[in-house]
């Protein structure tokens, strides 16, 4: 199949009302491409990620491929895909197909959204919602927090103490250190080769950076070397695996989290989490989602 062939609509996922979210391709097509084309297409799409989807009987078969390699599991592009299936057929809730799970995503177009355009002109509010895959978490071996600390030029002193560094899991691998000032999380800087370097030996997508601001809002960063991206905007994955955490933790979330992330790139992103109390259980990660202009 060549790439040519392929239509790619361009969402911002998470999006703060009609600016901002984190730029996902989204391939829907009749059956999924070799790897070597849909690795090719994101590459030349240059986000972050870029999704493909293909039917499989009443579900979608789904893949998600970054510049330089495919990812077990994308939150951003997720909800792009939930508001590009809502416009093309309708409000609804579609199952998904993982490499590696099987999750849902929830698209609302305003309800008679089905063969609207897509222009921003036409189209209406978009919002979507995902169940992510199971999520898991412990403690971070001391080595690797003190190789991470030292990518970015922090230190132990710059660490939230009521929320250790850990290792966490939604459907990708992350390490999340919570810093212990706003401050800290807007110096964030670091060397792209060097972190794609860690992460690569340590199998992690992401390292998230988090400060929290009350129990229940987060502000956050997401280098993303591993993919060939210095920083996400907005990353329903780790946002997923984050909560699942705190949740693990026992922290006072009450019930959901809202995360802010990608302000300091000037795109401010806006994500939300809702946690169930089961253990290891699903978490539902939502937000609004616009059309890109070309």
């Amino acid at each position: 199949m060549e790439t040519t062939k392929l239509e790619v609509l361009k969402i911002a996922a998470f999006s703060d009302g009609s600016t901002g979210g984190n730029p996902a391709g989204v391939v829907i097509t009749d059956a999924l491409p070799e790897s070597v084309v849909m690795q090719q297409v994101a590459a030349e799409v240059g986000f972050s990620e870029t999704v493909f989807a293909a039917p499989a009987g009443d579900s979608w078969q789904v893949r998600y491929f970054s510049p330089e390699s495919e990812v077990p599991f994308c939150g951003h592009a997720t909800i792009a895909l939930g508001a590009a299936l809502a416009l093309r057929f309708g409000d609804g809730v579609f199952p998904l197909i993982l490499n590696q799970a099987e999750i849902t995503v929830e698209g609302h177009a305003g309800g008679d959204a089905k063969n609207k355009g897509t222009t921003p002109a036409t189209t209406p509010a978009i919002t979507a919602a995902l169940q992510s895959p199971p999520t898991h978490s412990k403690a971070a071996p001391a080595e690797l927090v003190k190789s991470a600390l030292a990518l970015f030029g922090y230190s132990e002193k710059d660490l939230d103490k009521r929320i250790p560094p850990a290792l966490i899991h939604g459907g990708a691998n992350h390490l999340v250190l919570t810093l212990s000032s706003r401050q800290a999380l807007a110096s964030m800087k670091y060397d792209l080769n060097e972190g794609r370097t860690l992460m690569t030996k340590e199998g992690l997508v992401t390292i998230l950076l988090a400060y929290c601001e009350t129990p229940r809002l987060f502000h956050t960063r997401n280098p993303f070397a591993s993919g060939g991206v210095y920083e996400d905007p907005a990353t329903g994955a780790s946002t997923a695996a984050f909560a699942g955490y705190l949740r693990d933790i026992h922290w006072p979330h009450g019930g959901s989290i809202d995360i802010i992330q990608g302000e300091d790139m000037k795109m401010r992103s806006h994500l939300h989490a809702d946690i169930q109390d089961t253990p290891g259980s699903s978490i539902r990660i939502s937000g609004t989602a616009r059309i890109m202009e070309e």
